[in-house]
């Protein structure tokens, strides 16, 4: 029988999703539903002292906005699930309310010799490390230097059971075999090897708050989930030894998971990984949604940035990915519909925060008018601006190809709102000369006194034929009405603008340009 699939994205509530988090989970997401399988949200909230209130609620909150919604692990109110269902079988889904199930098992790894205790305190392993490096050498806790420690492998039963009883600070350290080569196979990187002689004895549970670290919970929790394949983060790839030698100490084998390590999110330049710091210094954000830390210092985030959240799912998506075609636009389902883990590349995928903009440009020419106008309304409400529905609208459909986010609108058009106060001082100078305004103003009289209704194309045209006759240069007179218009000689076409305005506010404009300028 097949075996159904079963992905988790398990984050850490120590801080804000970084976007490459929201790309693991993503291509989860995409991986799971394209089999017909369940995603799987679980907190690994194991690292207590680094956990940052507001973290979980912030992951959970940036994934729906995502639209990458959970089978398991969260409720429809957004909670993290403590209590199993028919629905939520696992339960519960965050590692800080499963601690019981973590020590037992453990506890089985050192009875069948495959982990032991030690007691060793901080303070005695960094005169270990001390002393070795006074040598020359690195110290790693390991079969070479485990028989100079004191842990149960070298003291007695009867020591052993009254440390474990006095003292606090006790840990759980797996016990990695000696010059054994591990052979894996990753799905996206392909077969690798590694000598054990090369790793560390990992702590896998410490007695101090009687939590796992991320090794003993992570594998416990994927077998217990019975995840089928795990889809996580490169930094992790030097940990996989450790996970497949867990498996087998467990004898779990048959159902260990199938492994896949994505490539990081590099920065713009392509030299090294994409930071906070990179977007601060280069002005974007690296979060989906805006972050304020515990000390109140705020992070940007693509939401409030004015992103859609299908062009940043769309350009996470491309990010180290590729449909093998030239498609560049895809909606969730058509990615769903069109992933593949070979066609993940093994490399760094560089950031480009202007492509993030071209793909939110694209989304909002694709979106409809009538959600663009509802968009932009509470941006003129802000403005104190009190417009007619339908006029917003009939805006919206003339500027949406000129705009990447929708509070574009605002710079663009805030002149077919309200009148321009002052003039830009460059195009005055260049454009409001006497012998330009002069005709300009007798085209706006021509214009004051048209008696035809406003149909865009037949204004447009009596007002070049008006100039045309004459002679008189276009660029020019138009330019300087323009400016009595908009304030600036750039902006829509004359026709346009009036179409919108009217006639008589257009008579209002021209006539307080010339107040001011002349």
């Amino acid at each position: 029988m097949e075996r159904r699939t079963r992905v988790r994205f398990a984050p850490s509530p120590t801080g804000p999703l970084h976007m490459g988090g929201v790309r693991t989970a993503l291509y989860n997401y995409l991986y799971a539903k394209q089999r017909g399988g369940d995603f799987i949200l679980r907190i690994e909230d194991t690292d207590s002292h680094r956990f940052v209130p507001g973290a979980e609620e912030y992951i959970i909150e940036a994934l729906s906005w995502c639209g990458i919604r959970p089978d398991e692990g969260v409720d429809e109110q957004g909670k993290v699930v403590s209590e199993r269902s028919e629905k939520h079988p696992h339960a519960p889904y965050r590692q800080s309310e499963r601690k019981p199930i973590y020590r037992q098992y453990a506890e089985q790894l050192v009875k069948g010799g495959y982990a032991y205790y030690a007691f060793d305190s901080a303070e005695e392993l960094a005169a270990m490390r001390a002393e070795m490096e006074g040598k020359g050498q690195t110290f790693i806790y390991n079969y070479a230097t485990r028989g100079q420690l004191r842990n149960s492998l070298t003291l007695s039963e009867e020591e052993c059971a009254r440390l474990l009883e006095e003292k606090n600070d006790w840990t759980i350290r797996f016990k990695m075999p000696e010059n054994r080569v591990v052979a894996m196979d990753d799905m996206i990187r392909g077969h690798v090897e590694v000598n054990t002689n090369t790793l560390d004895d990992k702590v896998l549970w410490k007695k101090a708050d009687c939590l796992p670290t991320y090794h003993l919970a992570n594998i416990v929790d994927d077998h217990l989930m019975e995840i089928s394949e795990v889809i996580r983060g490169e930094e992790w790839l030097p940990s996989l030894p450790l996970h497949y030698l867990l498996y087998e100490a467990f004898g779990w084998q048959d159902s260990m998971p199938r492994f896949a390590h994505l490539s990081l999110l590099l920065k713009p330049d392509g030299k090294g990984k994409l930071s906070k710091r990179d977007g601060d210094k280069m002005g974007f954000p690296v979060f989906p949604l805006k972050w304020v830390n515990p000390e109140g210092e705020v992070s940007r985030g693509y939401r409030e940035d004015g992103y859609f959240p299908e062009a940043f799912v769309n350009l996470l998506a491309m990010l180290g990915w590729n449909p093998g075609d030239e498609r560049e636009l895809f909606s969730l389902e058509e990615l769903v519909e069109a992933f593949s883990i070979e066609r993940i590349v093994k490399s760094g995928a560089r950031f480009n925060p202007d492509k993030a903009k071209w793909y939110n440009k694209e989304y909002l020419r694709k979106r409809d008018d009538e959600s663009l106008c509802e968009d932009f309304m509470p941006i003129l409400a802000e403005k104190g601006v009190q417009a007619d529905k339908d006029y917003v609208l009939r805006v919206v459909k003339l500027i949406k190809e000129r705009a990447t986010f929708v509070q574009d609108f605002w710079s663009i058009a805030s002149y077919l709102f309200v009148a321009p106060t002052d003039y830009a001082e460059k195009d005055v100078a260049k454009f409001w000369k006497e012998e330009n305004y002069s005709l300009a103003l007798q085209v706006a009289d021509f214009i004051s006194s048209y008696d035809k209704a406003l149909i865009k194309e037949e204004f447009e045209v009596a007002v070049e034929e008006f100039i045309r006759s004459r002679e008189w240069p276009m660029g020019k007179v138009m330019n300087c009405l323009r400016l009595a218009l908009v304030g600036a000689s750039s902006g829509l076409g004359i026709a346009d603008i009036v179409c919108l305005i009217g006639l008589e506010e257009f008579s209002r404009r021209v006539a307080a340009a010339k107040a001011t300028l002349c």
